[in-house]
Formats: C-alpha cells, sequence, structure tokens
C-alpha cells in the first residue's frame, strides 16, 4: 500500500526571510492526521534568503538530519562545531540531553533549499553529538546511497533509531529496487523533478508512506533527487 502525500497538501508557513512546507505538523501547522510515520517526525522543505537564518536556539531528545539541496548552509553549535554545507552533504544532530545550535544561509544573496527532518530517538537523555559528511552526487547518480543508519559498522552517519536513510539521483527512464524486510515500511520525500514508485507517481515536493510491500521499484522521470526511509 502507497499513499501518496501531495506537495499540495502540505503546511506551509511563509515568515518573509524563510518559505517553509511541512510534511507533518509542525510549528502554527497542525493536523491530527500528519503527525508523522512511524518514527519520522519532521520534513521540512525549508527555501532561506540570503544572509538569513535560524538563530541560536535549544533542542532535547531528537534525531535532526539536514540534507542540502541548494545553496550552502553555515552550522554552529554548543559543542564547538561549525561549518559550511553545501549540496548533496548531510548533517546528523542528536539532540540528547540539549544541544544549542544555529543554522544560516551561508550567503548574503542567493537562496538555500534544504530538507530538515526530524526523528524519535530510540532512547532519551544520551550525550548529544554531532556529525556530517559530503555525499557527492556521482555516488547516488543512478542509485540509493546509504547516507544514515543505525549501524556504526556502516559507511553512513550513524543515527539513534532503527531508520535507514538512502538519497539517489535517477535521469529519465532509469530504475533502481529496494527490498523491504517482512514488517518493514517506507517513506520516499522527491526533493527534485518526478518519479514513479510501483507504479505510482511522485512530483517534486511530494512524499509517499509506503507499508505491506515487500520491493519497491523507482523510475525517475524528470531529473529526480529523492530520499527513502526505510522505517520499523
Amino acid at each position: 500500500m502507497i499513499i501518496r502525500r501531495l506537495a499540495s497538501q502540505r503546511g506551509h508557513a511563509d515568515h518573509g526571510w524563510l518559505e517553509a512546507r511541512h510534511s507533518f505538523s509542525f510549528g502554527e501547522y497542525h493536523d491530527p492526521a500528519h503527525m508523522g510515520f512511524r518514527t519520522l517526525r519532521v520534513i521540512n522543505d525549508d527555501i532561506i534568503q540570503g544572509g538569513q537564518g535560524f538563530g541560536m536556539h535549544g533542542h532535547r531528545d531528537m534525531e535532526i538530519v539536514t540534507y542540502v539541496l541548494e545553496g550552502a548552509l553555515e552550522h554552529k553549535d554548543s559543542m564547538g562545531n561549525g561549518s559550511v554545507l553545501r549540496h548533496g552533504d548531510v548533517q546528523r544532530m542528536s539532540a540528547g540531553r540539549g544541544v544549542m545550535h544555529s543554522e544560516f544561509n551561508h550567503s548574503a544573496t542567493e537562496p538555500l533549499r534544504l530538507l530538515q527532518i526530524w526523528l524519535l530517538p530510540e532512547q532519551t537523555g544520551i550525550d548529544p553529538g554531532y556529525e556530517e559528511r559530503p555525499f557527492d552526487m556521482e555516488g547516488k547518480r543512478g542509485q540509493l546511497q546509504l547516507i544514515a543508519s543505525p549501524d556504526p559498522k556502516e559507511e553512513a552517519m550513524h543515527i539513534h533509531q532503527d531508520v535507514r536513510i538512502l538519497a539517489a539521483t535517477l535521469a529519465q527512464g532509469e530504475t533502481v529496487a529496494y527490498d523491504l524486510a517482512p514488517g518493514r515500511h517506507a517513506w520516499i520525500q522527491v526533493a527534485h523533478g518526478s518519479l514513479t514508485v510501483n507504479g505510482v507517481d511522485l512530483d517534486v515536493g511530494d512524499g509517499a508512506a509506503v507499508s505491506d510491500e515487500t520491493a519497491l521499484r523507482i523510475e525517475g522521470g524528470d531529473a529526480a533527487e529523492f530520499l527513502v526511509f526505510d522505517l520499523a
């Protein structure tokens, strides 16, 4: 079963410096029917204007993954980390007992677009942590590349929840397959372009909740870039 969450159905907030689309309830957008999917709690598609961003603020007990789609993201946090991330770069911040951070558009003129993703942690009160990795476009061209996993032995960022996150880009007509183990679920989020999942069409900004499927066949439409969340 695949249930589409169309881009046009998402929550919308326009603050001038920030335009955000919420796949699930967030901030002033509240929809009891869309509070998350499994342990996936937030997917915000944010466009941040030049020189603007989120000032220093705090989080607790959340796994926060940020996937940069366009522009450059400047990160600072209370753990002493500071860096600039660009398209394809991914950061993971485990808020744990508490962490402060800021996220700004590094450019004074060009917009920044990113996906901000929150996952419920498997355990509360852990030590806060931070990790970032560059995942070049070539590594996910025509194939699913693992970018986050609960298994620290895998070549991906380590997240504290039974979730695997994969990313891919597909040209028109290219296909990838992904098997889901019994009892597993998936969420697919289209970041760029369009694609088809088991015959279901998805466009940019669309998401899809997948349950009771054993395999996914994903075919690229127009210059597709997307994420797959493999969830318990």
